[in-house]
Parts: structure tokens; C-alpha cells; sequence
């Protein structure tokens, strides 16, 4: 057999992505996105092939229940205020995947979770500003998946195992948050031991074995200044991290990037 005509089975990722449109605009300091950026352009070299679509789940779509983008060629939603004006006309022609948008919402349906489909969502900044960076050409299908209103963390790691499989079919399936998001906490060096504690339970998490992962990962408010981290009620930039570790599988997982960013501590992380 031909080993080059044998799919890989993808891993799966949890990136931050930034600050509204930071990563296409002047900052002050003006290196405080590099290493972001940096790593972000790096994503498509760790893959064992190249993906025949991307699932992605975005800490800006929330919705009562799970909710699945089907549009042949979705707007881009520029969900961010106050930046300057030519960040607003930036853009990130991507295609849809209507059948693949079905058949997630079947896998989830037949995992007991109610789901809908919306032909008219658009991509918010949590998915076109870091894929700009990740596959610039905006030549790979994709997909969104919205986060259940509640963030209940349980149901998005049963989300992801639903979902698993795509990975043996050459999509990659992609949490887009951050691993630290308190807008008091950003640039106030008060967070950044709180943060640095927080993120070193979660490199310690997903690396455990499956089931110890999930069990902490459901009850992550009770982590070491998780709540300084992740203010309850506000935690939609951790909950994508559920529905990646859900999909894992048995993988373990690494933390693949890091670095201290407005005085926090953020990391990605990889499994498989």
C-alpha cells in the first residue's frame, strides 16, 4: 500500500485569537502579538496533511442550542468596536460545507443534542481573523459551531465526542478562545501570578489520560483562580477548549504555545 494515500487522523487544537483584530493593526508595544502571530502562521506546518475542511468553534457565537453555519459562502461578521477603519474591510472569502454542516448536526442529534442549522451566520472575528493567519489562502471549507448559550461544560465535551470522527476524514477541529479572558485582568501585572497558576492546571489537565481530563474539565470553576481567569457567566473564551478535548479521544494532550501577553499568561493547546 501506497502509505501516501492513507489519511492521518487530524488533531485537534485550542488557539487564542487575540484581541478583536490585533494582529492587523499597529499595538503598542508594537511586538505584543508576535509570538502570537508567529504561532498562529505555524499551525498548518504540525499537520500530518492538509484539511479537507475545518470545523471551527468560536467564543463569539452563542446560541440556545448548538447551532451549525451552512451557508455556501458566509459573510464575515466584524463583531469588534473602536478599531481602526481598515480592519473593518478586511477579509476571508472561505467557502462553506453545507453537507458537512448536516452531517455534524446529525452526529449531535444522534448524541442526544439538540442542534439547528443557520444558512444566514457569518464568520465572527473568533474564526476569520486567526484563520487569516493560519491557512491565508481561504481555500479550505469551513464550518462554524456555536456554544450552547448555558456553557455548560459537560455538554460541550459530549459535543465534541459526538463529532470525534471527522478527525479520521481530514477535518480539522479547532477551539478558537482564550486560555486566560478577564478584561480587568489584561495588562494588570495583579493577574498575572493568578494567571500563570491557572494556566499551569490546564497544561497539567490535558494532559491527563480521558476521563480524568473531562472530570476536571467539567469542573474547571473549582481550579486554582479559575474565576480570576474566567469570570462565571463570562467563560465563553474557555468553553471551546470542552468541546477540543471532547474530540480528542483517548489523545493526550500538550500545551503547544505560550507566552505572557497584557500581563497574562496565554497557551495553546494540541491533542494528537
Amino acid at each position: 500500500m501506497n502509505n501516501k494515500s492513507v489519511s492521518a487522523t487530524l488533531p485537534v487544537l485550542f488557539i487564542p485569537h487575540g484581541a478583536g483584530p490585533c494582529f492587523f493593526m499597529e499595538w503598542q508595544p508594537a511586538d505584543t502579538w508576535d509570538k502570537m502571530v508567529d504561532f498562529l502562521k505555524g499551525i498548518s506546518s504540525r499537520l500530518p496533511q492538509r484539511p479537507k475542511a475545518i470545523l471551527i468553534i468560536s467564543a463569539h457565537w452563542q446560541t440556545p442550542y448548538f447551532s451549525i453555519t451552512t451557508s455556501t459562502q458566509p459573510d464575515l461578521i466584524y463583531d469588534y468596536y473602536g478599531f481602526p477603519e481598515h480592519t473593518y474591510q478586511l477579509t476571508y472569502p472561505a467557502a462553506g460545507a453545507p453537507v458537512l454542516a448536516e452531517r455534524i448536526g446529525n452526529m449531535l442529534t444522534d448524541a442526544g443534542l439538540h442542534n439547528t442549522q443557520d444558512a444566514s451566520r457569518g464568520f465572527d472575528h473568533g474564526v476569520f481573523i486567526p484563520l487569516k493567519l493560519m491557512f491565508p489562502d481561504a481555500d479550505i471549507p469551513v464550518v462554524q459551531l456555536s456554544l450552547r448559550h448555558d456553557l455548560d461544560p459537560e455538554a460541550h465535551l459530549m459535543a465534541g465526542k459526538a463529532i470525534a470522527s471527522l478527525r479520521d476524514e481530514g477535518v480539522l477541529i479547532v477551539g478558537s478562545g482564550m486560555s486566560f479572558h478577564n478584561m480587568r485582568g489584561y495588562g494588570d501585572t495583579k493577574f498575572t501570578a493568578p494567571s500563570e497558576i491557572f494556566d499551569d492546571w490546564l497544561t497539567k489537565t490535558v494532559a491527563a489520560d480521558a476521563d480524568a481530563r473531562c472530570a476536571a474539565l467539567s469542573d474547571w470553576s473549582k481550579a486554582p483562580h479559575a474565576i480570576e481567569s474566567h469570570l462565571l457567566g463570562s467563560e465563553e473564551h474557555l468553553i471551546p477548549l470542552m468541546v477540543v478535548a471532547g474530540a480528542a479521544g483517548t489523545d493526550q494532550g500538550q500545551k503547544i504555545y505560550s507566552q505572557q501577553v497584557l500581563k497574562t499568561q496565554i497557551s495553546a493547546f494540541q491533542f494528537g
